[in-house]
C-alpha cells in the first residue's frame, strides 16, 4: 500500500490535516474537538517530516512507525464519519468526540515519544549503541533461563484476604469470561470498596487458572500518578522478582522491553493484571495489548471502559453475605457475641452492602460493649452517615468524587452532587435531571450536554444509567426518552456528606429529610434564614401532614419535593421564590398524592419547567393560574384527566409560553383536551404509555409551529386525524406500537418537513397493502423506522424519496409486549 511508506509520516499526517479542515466546515458537530485537533497536526507537522527521513537513513525496522501511521489512515476514516453523524444523535455524538479526544492524544503521545528518543534513535547508528542492545537482549535471555531453571514466580500475586465472602458466583462468572471471550482486554468494574481487587486476586490463585497460565500471571497495581516506565519496572519484577532491571531510556523503550519479554514467554499463556487502572491510562491498556497467543489483559477500575467489552460489573454483597462478612469483622473469634442481634443487623444496613465499609466499620466495633455500638447508631439517626464516622471509607470513596475536578467540565461534578437531593433505592428519570441541569447551569444544546454528562458519570461508576427501552433506536430526541439513574446508597452518602460541609446558610445545595412532622433543628432558628442554596430537596414521609414551618430561600432555582402520603400541599413559602426555574414533585408512595396549592406556582415569575410523577391534579382554575414563563410540563404516571374535563379551561391563559408537554403512564387520559391545540406555541407533544387514548382531536392541526409528536405505545389509539397534515413543521412522527392503528391519514403526505417516521409495532399498518400515495412528497423524509417485512410499503416511493432509509426491526411477540407494558411496573 503505497500509504505505508518511510515518508508516510509526514505525508499522513498532512492528509489528515486536510480531511480534518476540510470537515470542520462541512459540520456543526465536533467543533473544539476537530479545532484541537488541527492545532496539534499543524504543530507537529514538520517534525514528522524530517523524522520519516530519519528513519529512513537509520534504517530503521518499518514496524516501528507502520502502527502509527495506520492510526492516521484510520483517523481519516473517522474525521470522515463524523461528518455523517446527525447533530440529534447525542449518544453517537459522544462516542465520535471520545473517539476525537483519543486520536489527538495517540498523536501527542506518539510525538512526545518519539521527539524524546531521537538521540537514542541516533545514538544506535553508533556500534557502540548497538553492542549495548545486544547487551541487554541477552542479559534478559539469560535472567529469564535462570528464572526457568525452578524459581517461584507466586510472590508477583497478592493473596486473598482472609474470610472472603459473597464471591464464589463472580468468580465462577469472571473465570468464564475470561477463559472463553476471544477479547484480549477484560475488564472487572465497580465503584471504590466493592471488592474488584479481591476478585482479581482470587481469580489469580484459582486453581483452573493456575493450571493454564502456570508463573505466567502478571499483577500490577497501577497507580494514579505512576509513569509508563514505572509500570513497566512493576511488570518486570513480577517476573524477575531478584534480577537486575534493564536501564530503560524512555517510555518508548520501556515497551520494547516488555514487548520483547512477552515474546519470549509466548506462546505460553499469560494473563497481566492491572489493579487500580483511572481513566487516564485507559491508553496504556491499548500500549500494553501485544499481539501473542494466548494472551490475557485482566483491569480493574473504577471506571466502565466501555469500549473494551465484555466488562464485568461487580455488584454488591446481598444481605445474608453482608451479614456473614461483617460478623467475621465484628466477632472474629466465632462470629458470635452479646449485642443484641436488632443492633447489629441495624449496622449491617448502615454499610449498604459494600465489603470496604463492612469490613472497617466491624473492626472498628469489634471488642467494644453494647454502648459504642449504640452511641454509633444514635450519630446515624441523629443524621450523620457511616461516612461522618470511618475515615478509611471515606478516604476511599472521596477520591472517585475528587477525580471530577480534574475534568475541563466543571458541570460534571456539580451535576453528580445534585444526584443526593433524590432519596435512596429510587431510579431518577434522565429527563428529570435534564431539565434540573440545563437551568442551573444554562447549558447550550442542554440535550445533548446533560445526556452527555450522564454518560460520564456511568463511564465513573456514579450512576448506573438504564434504559428499559429494548430498541435503542428509538432516540426521538437525540437520546432515549426511557433512560432512567440509579444511584447506590452509599454513593448518595458521599454526596450528600460532600454537600453538607458548609454551614446551612451557605450551602449551594439543600437537602432535608422530615420523618413525621419532625423538622430539624435549625429550620426553627432564625440565625440560619434567609439560606442562599440555588438547590433544595425535601424528601417527607407518609406520616408528614403537609404542615408546613416557614422557610426564605430568596436564591433557590430548583426544588424538588419527594413525598409518599395520600394527601400533599405546596408549601406556602414557594411563592417567594422568585428566582425558581424548576420544580419537581415525585410521590414515592404506594397510592397516588392529592396535590392542592397548585395555583401558587401562579406567582412565580421565571418558573420554566413543572415535572409531576404520582400525583392527583384535580383542577386547573385558569382565574387563579397563569404560568407564564412556562415552557415545559411533564406528567409522570398521574392523575389528570379530572384536571382537563373542564370544558371552558383556558389553556391558552393557563400556558401562553408553553413549548413542551410531556405525558407518560397516564391511564385516566382518555381523550386529549382540545384546549391544549390551541396552545400554538407548543412544539413538542410526547404522549407515552396512555392505554386509553383513543382519539386525538381534530383541531390538532392548529398547532402550527409542532416539531415532534410522539405517540409511543397508545395502545387504544385508533387513527391520527387527518388535519395532521396542517403541521408544516412536524419533523418527527412517532407512533410506534400504537396497536390499534390500521391506517395513515391521506393528508400524511403534507408533512413536507417531516425527517423521522417511527412506525414499528404497528401491526395493522405493517399488514397495508400501500400506504397513502401522498407520502411521495415527504421529499425530505430520511428514516423510517417499522416492523420486519413491512419496507414494501415504501418500495414504490423510492423514486420520490431520494434520501429515504427503511430500517426493519426484528422482534418476537414477547419483546412486543414488554415494550407496550409500561415500563415503570418494573420498579
Amino acid at each position: 500500500m503505497a500509504f505505508l511508506t518511510d515518508a508516510a509520516l509526514g505525508s499522513g499526517i498532512s492528509e489528515l490535516l486536510k480531511v480534518v479542515i476540510f470537515v470542520a466546515k462541512q459540520t456543526i458537530n465536533f467543533k473544539s474537538n476537530l479545532k484541537t485537533l488541527t492545532t496539534t497536526l499543524k504543530s507537529v507537522e514538520p517534525t514528522f517530516e524530517n523524522m520519516g527521513k530519519l528513519h529512513k537513513a537509520l534504517e530503521r525496522p518499518k514496524e516501528e512507525t507502520d502502527q502509527f501511521i495506520q492510526l492516521l489512515k484510520s483517523g481519516q476514516d473517522l474525521v470522515k464519519k463524523c461528518s455523517t453523524v446527525p447533530c440529534w444523535n447525542v449518544y453517537l455524538t459522544y462516542i465520535y468526540s471520545r473517539k476525537l479526544v483519543d486520536l489527538d492524544k495517540s498523536i501527542v503521545k506518539f510525538f512526545n515519544i518519539q521527539v524524546q528518543g531521537l538521540g537514542f534513535l541516533t545514538s544506535l547508528r553508533a556500534e557502540v549503541g548497538v553492542e549495548k542492545c545486544n547487551d541487554k537482549l541477552d542479559w534478559i535471555m539469560q535472567n529469564m533461563k535462570i528464572r526457568d531453571s525452578g524459581f517461584s514466580f507466586w510472590g508477583s500475586v497478592p493473596g486473598v484476604p482472609h474470610g472472603v465472602v459473597g464471591f464464589d458466583q463472580p468468580l465462577k462468572d469472571l473465570k468464564e469470561m475470561l477463559l472463553k471471550e476471544k477479547e484480549i482486554v477484560k475488564v472487572i468494574s465497580a465503584p471504590g470498596g466493592c471488592g474488584k481487587t479481591t476478585l482479581a486476586k482470587m481469580l489469580c490463585h484459582d486453581p483452573d487458572i493456575q493450571k493454564i497460565f502456570g508463573k505466567n500471571i502478571l499483577f500490577v497495581t497501577v497507580s494514579k500518578s505512576a509513569s509508563i516506565t514505572v509500570i513497566v519496572e512493576k511488570i518486570f519484577k513480577c517476573r524477575l522478582p531478584e534480577g537486575k532491571l534493564p536501564d530503560f531510556q524512555n517510555d518508548n523503550d520501556a515497551i520494547n522491553h516488555l514487548e520483547y519479554l512477552l515474546q519470549q514467554l509466548s506462546p505460553s499463556p499469560i494473563l497481566l493484571v492491572l489493579d487500580d487502572v483511572w481513566s487516564d491510562w485507559e491508553s496504556l491498556i491499548d500500549t500494553l495489548t501485544f499481539s501473542l497467543p494466548y494472551y490475557k489483559i485482566l483491569v480493574t477500575s473504577r471506571f466502565s471502559f466501555p469500549r473494551f467489552n465484555p466488562v464485568y460489573e461487580l455488584k454488591i454483597l446481598n444481605d445474608q453475605d453482608a451479614m456473614t462478612l461483617f460478623r467475621r469483622s465484628a466477632f472474629p473469634k466465632d462470629g458470635s457475641s452479646r449485642i443484641p442481634d436488632d443492633l447489629v443487623e441495624k449496622t449491617v444496613k448502615g454499610c449498604k452492602g459494600f465489603p470496604l465499609a463492612l469490613t472497617v466499620v466491624g473492626r472498628s466495633l469489634y471488642g467494644h460493649p453494647e454502648v459504642t455500638w449504640r452511641l454509633k447508631q444514635k450519630k446515624w439517626s441523629d443524621g450523620k452517615s457511616i461516612l461522618d464516622t470511618d475515615r478509611e471509607l471515606l478516604d476511599c470513596l472521596q477520591t472517585s468524587l475528587d477525580d471530577l475536578d480534574e475534568i475541563n467540565d466543571s458541570s460534571i461534578k456539580d451535576c453528580c452532587l445534585d444526584l443526593g437531593s433524590f432519596p435512596e433505592d429510587q431510579r431518577i428519570p434522565a429527563t428529570t435531571l435534564m431539565d434540573m441541569w440545563a437551568e442551573l447551569y444554562n447549558l447550550d444544546d442542554e440535550d445533548m450536554v446533560t445526556f452527555s454528562n450522564l454518560l460520564e458519570l456511568s463511564f465513573r461508576n456514579l450512576v448506573t444509567l438504564v434504559c428499559t427501552s429494548r430498541q435503542t433506536e428509538n432516540e426521538v430526541d437525540g437520546f432515549c426518552n426511557e433512560n432512567h439513574v440509579t444511584q447506590h446508597d452509599m454513593l448518595r452518602d458521599l454526596v450528600i456528606h460532600q454537600c453538607n460541609r458548609e454551614p446551612i446558610e451557605n450551602r449551594r445545595r439543600l437537602i432535608i429529610e422530615i420523618t413525621g412532622n419532625d423538622f430539624p433543628k435549625w429550620w426553627t432558628e432564625e440565625v440560619f434564614q434567609p439560606i442562599h442554596a440555588r438547590l433544595l430537596s425535601i424528601s417527607t414521609d407518609k406520616n408528614f401532614s403537609s404542615s408546613w414551618l416557614p422557610l426564605t430561600l430568596p436564591a433557590v432555582e430548583v426544588i424538588v419535593l419527594n413525598c409518599c402520603s395520600g394527601l400533599y400541599t405546596i408549601p406556602q413559602f414557594i411563592k417567594r421564590m422568585d428566582q425558581l426555574k424548576v420544580l419537581i414533585i415525585t410521590n414515592n408512595g404506594s397510592s397516588f398524592s392529592k396535590l392542592s396549592n397548585f395555583h401558587l406556582l401562579g406567582s412565580l415569575p421565571i418558573l420554566r419547567r413543572i415535572r409531576l410523577e404520582r400525583v392527583s391534579l384535580f383542577c386547573l382554575n385558569t382565574s387563579l393560574l397563569a404560568l407564564m414563563n412556562l415552557q415545559k410540563i411533564s406528567f409522570t404516571m398521574c392523575e389528570i384527566g379530572k384536571a382537563f374535563e373542564n370544558g371552558t379551561l383556558d389553556l391558552p391563559c393557563v400556558f401562553p409560553n408553553l413549548t413542551e408537554i410531556e405525558i407518560d403512564c397516564c391511564d385516566d387520559l382518555v381523550e386529549l383536551h382540545v384546549g391544549l391545540c390551541e396552545v400554538v406555541s407548543l412544539k413538542k407533544i410526547s404522549i407515552t404509555y396512555c392505554n386509553e387514548l383513543s382519539a386525538l382531536p381534530e383541531e390538532i392541526g392548529r398547532l402550527r409551529n409542532l416539531e415532534v409528536l410522539r405517540l409511543n405505545s397508545c395502545t387504544k389509539l385508533l387513527e391520527l386525524p387527518e388535519s395532521i397534515g396542517n403541521l408544516h413543521k412536524l419533523t418527527v412522527l412517532d407512533i410506534s406500537d400504537c396497536l390499534s392503528m390500521s391506517n395513515l391519514p391521506r393528508r400524511v403526505g403534507e408533512l413536507r418537513a417531516l425527517k423521522t417516521f417511527h412506525m414499528r409495532g404497528c401491526q395493522g399498518l405493517s399488514e397495508l397493502r400501500e400506504v397513502p400515495s401522498s407520502v411521495k412528497d415527504l421529499t425530505l423524509l430520511e428514516k423510517v423506522i417499522c416492523d420486519e417485512g413491512a419496507s414494501h410499503l415504501w418500495e414504490s416511493y423510492r423514486s420520490h424519496l431520494k434520501n429515504l432509509k427503511v430500517e426493519e426491526v426484528k422482534e418476537d411477540v414477547f419483546e412486543s409486549l414488554m415494550r407496550v407494558i409500561s415500563p415503570f411496573q418494573h420498579f
